[in-house]
């Protein structure tokens, strides 16, 4: 069953229903179900697909040849065209007839196997196919070959295209079409150890309890998302020893490039080098760099892990590996289980702020806002560091001051009164309060009938 993406499939068919010549590059990382898109938006229209693969020149452009007859005749041959031009030549044709959808899925693939093809195709786009109604889709999951060697203004193909695709994982909201038989806190843990990545979301058993789909998934050695981040370190980047070692230093607490160098414990490492692996991974999405928000200073960036998967497992994969091999499966979930709720903290903070801008789109909100996020600092008046969960703020001197709490004590009074204290750093006219609760309120805050308060628990979230 195809879920979400709704988005997507229409801005597709509004682009198909135009019936002029379309180049859409597509990327976004692997298992995010982009491959599973164009499928869905196909299903009803003449196409030819090929999947490149990490073979030869000639056996892929066999590959095509049989894809471009099939289309064609209706029937699989194992004839092929004598080169990739009178291939390309051949879809032409096939287009004259009828409008088609012509998709290459890993291109990257392609290219390694024949530098050249980008710059064929970049000729017949501007000789033969920019006058026709051709619908072309280039898809990658390298997000660096895609974003650098066919959206980038060095690739052959740079200025043809007539819009792109990035695909990103699902929102939490997204997420919850995936599984039923869970409880909405279950599903909001899911999200959080699957990062919203849809293939990771299929593997999910709602016929298990979630403590076996975690075993099942993370904690065995045949599991799926046992290997995974490596897995995806040596396919997408050259020196996956040293991301692996960059990433174990972020997780492990490390959030200023100084402290990442040092932590990374690699020889002849420094900023300079640092910097670019980040940006590496920063365009995976595994990393990101975070700024305090209403903060110019861009020299406060810190860095941390975007992607809460990864977040999961270095956090409690990484250092069992041995125990996982000899099949410690069991004891090592009673180890991480008191330990799941905290993990959930900043899982449960990006919640929060897709249901702020939810709640935005729908004009719930006591005005629009122009940005929200976590911020952190030195509180002057204190003269000591603090941090509010998120600010949401427009340009005009309103702004929403959010806690967030995923835990199982009831949130009191204590905490609204802490949150309105570092408000008082902030020059805003207009000051509202948003608790954010997994597990509710106690008595004495839900008595407050301030109308610039209010109490949201986990559950009215969802």
């Amino acid at each position: 069953m195809f879920i979400g993406r709704e988005y997507e499939l229409q801005e597709l068919n509004n682009r198909y229903q135009r019936k002029t010549f379309e180049f859409l590059p597509f990327y976004g990382r692997r298992r995010v179900g982009k491959t599973a898109l164009i499928k869905e938006f196909i299903k009803d229209k003449k196409a030819i697909f090929y999947t490149a693969t990490e073979s030869g020149k000639n056996q892929n452009l066999r590959g095509l040849s049989s894809a471009i007859f099939e289309t064609m005749t209706g029937n699989v041959t194992d004839i092929s065209y004598n080169s990739y031009e009178a291939a390309l030549d051949a879809v032409l044709e096939q287009s004259k007839k009828e409008r088609t959808v012509f998709v290459i899925d890993e291109y990257p693939y392609l290219v390694q196997s024949y530098k050249a093809i980008s710059s064929i195709l970049q000729k017949y786009i501007d000789l033969k196919y920019k006058d026709t109604d051709l619908f072309i889709i280039l898809c990658g999951s390298s997000m660096s070959f895609m974003e650098y060697q066919v959206l980038g203004y060095k690739s052959p193909l740079y200025g043809r295209r007539t819009g792109q695709f990035k695909i990103e994982p699902f929102g939490f909201y997204e997420s919850l079409q995936f599984h039923t038989n869970f409880s909405r806190e279950e599903q909001a843990i899911i999200y959080g150890l699957t990062g919203g990545i849809p293939r990771y979301l299929e593997i999910i058993n709602d016929k298990l309890s979630l403590k076996d789909n975690i075993i099942s998934s993370f904690l065995k050695a045949d599991a799926m998302l046992f290997e995974e981040p490596a897995n995806l370190l040596n396919q997408e980047l050259r020196e996956p020893h040293t991301y692996n070692d960059i990433i174990t230093a972020i997780a492990g607490g490390a959030s200023k490039q100084s402290e990442i160098v040092t932590k990374s414990n690699i020889e002849g490492f420094d900023s300079s080098k640092c910097n670019k692996y980040l940006g590496a991974l920063i365009s995976l999405r595994i990393v990101k760099k975070e700024q305090s928000i209403l903060t110019a200073n861009s020299k406060k960036s810190i860095y941390r892990l975007n992607d809460s998967m990864f977040r999961f497992w270095y956090r409690f994969v990484t250092g069992n590996i041995a125990r996982i091999h000899l099949g410690h499966s069991e004891e090592i979930y009673k180890n991480i289980e008191p330990y799941i709720s905290d993990f959930m903290g900043e899982v449960f903070e990006e919640i929060c702020k897709q249901w702020i801008w939810r709640k935005n789109s729908a004009q719930d909100l006591p005005f629009s806002i122009q940005d929200c996020g976590r911020w952190w600092g030195t509180n002057p008046i204190k003269k000591a560091e603090q941090e509010i969960d998120i600010i949401a703020f427009d340009d005009n001197s309103k702004a929403i001051f959010c806690e967030c709490k995923w835990s199982n004590e009831k949130v009191d009074n204590r905490v609204l009164k802490s949150l309105i204290d570092k408000s008082n750093m902030f020059d805003f006219n207009e000051k509202y309060y948003y608790l954010f609760s997994k597990s509710g309120f106690k008595s004495d805050i839900k008595q407050n009938t301030e109308k610039n308060i209010r109490l949201i628990e986990f559950i009215d979230m969802c």
